[in-house]
């Protein structure tokens, strides 16, 4: 199942951002991020790595503190109602992809709103990690006059 990918510890220049997800269950997680969101299994686990378009995402089990974090405890997400962190992923047709990704099993808050200058929606991971889906439609722009004015 994995595939060969470029060396992503260790990167020709500049730095590669990935994003790290402590999980009950590197399998199950894993196999959500490949079936539903289409991401390349990279490495199976300890840590699992998946490509997911031009980012990676690293999954690894829960545990306590390490040699290099000694007073830090990994752990998913205690409850799904409260939000500390969020994949926010930008497509180019947010209604397209809600619909891939809900024929695939990707269970949606709601479908698709329009809110001016950005069209969104959620969905949760197997822990309960909120995964944003947008689609700009002029965030941009208004940014821009903000920092011009």
């Amino acid at each position: 199942m994995a595939s060969e990918a470029p060396d992503y510890f260790q990167p020709e220049a500049g730095l590669v951002l990935t994003h790290l997800l402590i999980v009950r269950d590197v399998d199950r997680s894993r196999e959500f991020y490949r079936r539903v969101l289409g991401a390349t299994v990279v490495r199976e686990r300890q840590p699992a790595i998946l490509r997911l378009h031009n980012s990676y995402l690293v999954l690894n089990t829960e545990g306590g503190p390490t040699d290099d974090k000694p007073d830090v405890r990994a752990q998913a997400p205690a409850d799904s109602t409260t939000l500390s962190s969020a994949l926010n992923i930008r497509v180019a047709d947010v209604r397209a992809v809600y619909e891939q990704w809900r024929s695939r099993g990707g269970q949606f808050l709601t479908e698709p709103k329009d809110h001016g200058v950005e069209i969104r929606c959620y969905l949760r991971d197997p822990d309960g990690y909120l995964i944003e889906v947008g689609q700009g439609t002029g965030i941009l722009a208004e940014m821009g006059r903000a920092v011009a004015a």
